[in-house]
């Protein structure tokens, strides 16, 4: 008895450090459950998810064993779990899965500014600053740009290439199981001479438009009863050189409204609104009986013009030259426009748009219009001119931009400072493509071959991979090429991005390879630059655009200026079918979900049904 009367002694003396001792392992347990929680609250899984929005996550986001039946390793696209996995675990949309987006470039020395740009000027509400003045936007009007899948929730294809990544060009899933391409309906438009230039039928770049509109949305617009009542319905918008605008039903081409006729040729893309407010954003590519070329912002209310900007503009450096190509990009955020043009000006303005959808009125009143342009080292009256045809990539307040002279740039678009610029060799119209690998931002662009500029005959054509943040070249992967005067050779086209099974992979067609008339559409590695595979074929301006089934299988659809359009498997490059357009394509085809839309230089917009 007297052990165990001992024993409970020395107990009831040590029962406070006992608990003094219990306390703090608790507290030691409760914050290492914290930080585990902390640790796994972003989640990891991606089954039901794009895949493609792996490559948007740096490696250090996945750990093993913590990916659940994603489509590649061991599910399926249901998201059901592989073996061994329960595919218990909660999915997320993909845009929760990506980490903030955060961005700060800086040349090196191989891409400062100065090696290529002599001069640049800023203009703010009319007034032209000083060399040594310095612009930053307020805190209103500071200019950003999330993820390219953030930038619209609007159904459809509403700017060249989808969203400020311009990684884009169709919308949906294409459901195809036979693997062919049907001609479902046609249209026929026409041809604008001025000046004794004839422009025909749809060009480069030449993109359609495609939008569900909300029925809200509808009933205020000068649709056809018909159209408006019909709540399945799918609008192509596609802007052409006869100068008008056509509006038509995307499953049987009927028209859906009457054609808007503007006077100008247009070879851009135009763009849609982000918010899904009805407005069109539209440049034209040459002058007309009308006058000289601007760009236009057009209610599609009722087609009235609200605004115009950018013809005989002063503070252009290329005279009256005033064409716009490319595709402008909107900052929902702060509702402006940005827009580049071929006169070598930058235009950024506040819309200060006023949209009453229960009313059925829309206005805008611009105002604080900021200009940059800029001239280079090498720019003449003859070679290498200031002006830009593509169209504007942003990301984080910054825009990637090439020009006529031979200029990749990257521009702060809130100081209107260039960030850095990477020698591009050539005239280059394509435009840059973003891509985010492993957390870290890459550009990819090639160049064309401008007949005389450095050479008469063949010339290098290098397809690269930029590093967005410095500008400098990852890799470069070449062609030789022939050009000739008008019609150059070389990468006219926009580089597409594979994602989901075609991620890793990146698709371009080259003009001119091997004969005048000859061009490739290559399968490049993204992380190498070796070429996986190569399809040969009559040459193309048009860019190649990448469609999916649900179950992430990818394929390709191209046109060439032989009358075709093709559709390949995108990992191996197999001919599954192709469809005879009945004219040269220069345009860039669009899709959504099953259907494909593109014009020809023969006056023809075609529907194509993926089946």
């Amino acid at each position: 008895m007297s052990n165990y009367k001992k024993s409970g002694e020395n107990i009831n003396s040590r029962l406070p450090i006992i608990i003094a001792e219990a306390v703090i392992l608790l507290v030691l347990i409760g914050i290492f459950a914290i930080l585990l929680k902390s640790h796994h609250e972003t989640p990891v899984t991606l089954s039901g998810a794009d895949p493609a929005y792996k490559e948007l996550l740096p490696d250090w986001y996945f750990t093993e064993g913590e990916q659940t039946g994603s489509i590649g390793e061991g599910g399926n696209e249901e998201g059901n779990a592989g073996e061994g996995e329960t595919g218990n675990e909660e999915v997320l949309p993909p845009e929760e899965l990506l980490p903030p987006p955060s961005f700060a470039p800086q040349a090196v020395e191989s891409t400062l500014p100065e090696n290529y740009i002599k001069t640049v000027g800023i203009n703010v509400a009319g007034t032209t600053l000083a060399a040594d003045e310095k612009y930053q936007a307020s805190e209103e009007e500071s200019i950003f740009f999330g993820y390219g899948q953030d930038y619209t929730d609007a159904e459809g294809v509403i700017t060249f290439r989808g969203n400020n990544f311009r990684d884009g060009g169709s919308y949906g899933y294409a459901g195809m199981s036979d693997f062919q391409l049907d001609g479902a309906w046609n249209v026929t438009t026409g041809t604008l001479v001025h000046n004794g230039a004839v422009w025909s039928g749809s060009g480069w770049t030449g993109q359609p438009l495609i939008v569900k509109w909300p029925k809200e949305t509808k009933a205020i617009m000068n649709m056809y009863d018909w159209a408006k009542e019909d709540d399945s319905l799918v609008e192509v918008i596609y802007a052409t050189m006869d100068g008008n605008v056509y509006f038509l039903d995307l499953e049987t081409g009927k028209q859906t409204r009457d054609t808007l006729n503007l006077g100008f040729t247009f070879k851009g893309a135009g763009a849609l609104d982000p918010r899904g407010y009805p407005i069109m954003y539209l440049g034209a590519g040459y002058d007309s009986s009308k006058g000289v070329s601007r760009a236009f912002i057009i209610s599609l209310i009722d087609f009235s013009i609200m605004y115009e900007f950018g013809n005989m503009d002063s503070f252009s450096l290329r005279g009256e030259l005033c064409y716009f190509d490319g595709s402008a990009l909107v900052d929902a955020e702060t509702d402006q426009l940005i827009y580049p043009g071929e006169n070598g000006i930058v235009y950024i303005m506040k819309l200060n748009t006023q949209y009453d959808e229960e009313a059925g009125t829309l206005s805008i009143n611009p105002d604080n219009v900021r200009k940059w342009h800029y001239y280079g080292h090498r720019t003449s009256l003859y070679s290498y001119w200031v002006g830009m045809e593509g169209s504007p990539t942003i990301w984080c307040g910054h825009m990637f931009m090439c020009d006529n002279g031979g200029n990749m740039m990257c521009i702060d678009l809130n100081t209107l400072e260039l960030v850095w610029v990477q020698d591009i060799l050539d005239d280059s119209n394509g435009t840059p493509v973003l891509s985010i690998e492993d957390g870290h931002p890459y550009i990819y662009v090639s160049t064309s071959f401008h007949y005389g500029w450095r050479s008469y005959t063949t010339a290098k054509i290098p397809i690269w991979k930029l590093d967005a943040v410095t500008g400098e070249i990852v890799w470069q992967k070449d062609y030789t090429c022939y050009t000739e005067s008008g019609v150059s050779g070389g990468v006219q086209s926009t580089i597409a991005l594979g994602k989901n099974d075609l991620e890793g992979y990146i698709y371009v067609t080259v003009a001119k390879t091997d004969t005048q008339n000859h061009g490739i559409l290559a399968c490049i590695d993204r992380a190498t630059g070796e070429v996986k595979w190569e399809f040969e074929s009559y040459y193309t301006w048009s860019s190649p655009i990448l469609v999916y089934n649900e179950d992430g299988s990818g394929y390709v659809v191209f046109c060439t200026y032989g009358n075709n359009m093709y559709l390949l498997d995108g990992l191996s490059g197999e001919v599954l079918d192709s469809f005879n357009l009945l004219g040269g394509v220069e345009a860039t085809p669009a899709a959504y979900e099953d259907m494909i839309v593109v014009g020809t230089r023969k006056c023809l917009i075609w529907g194509v049904k993926m089946s």
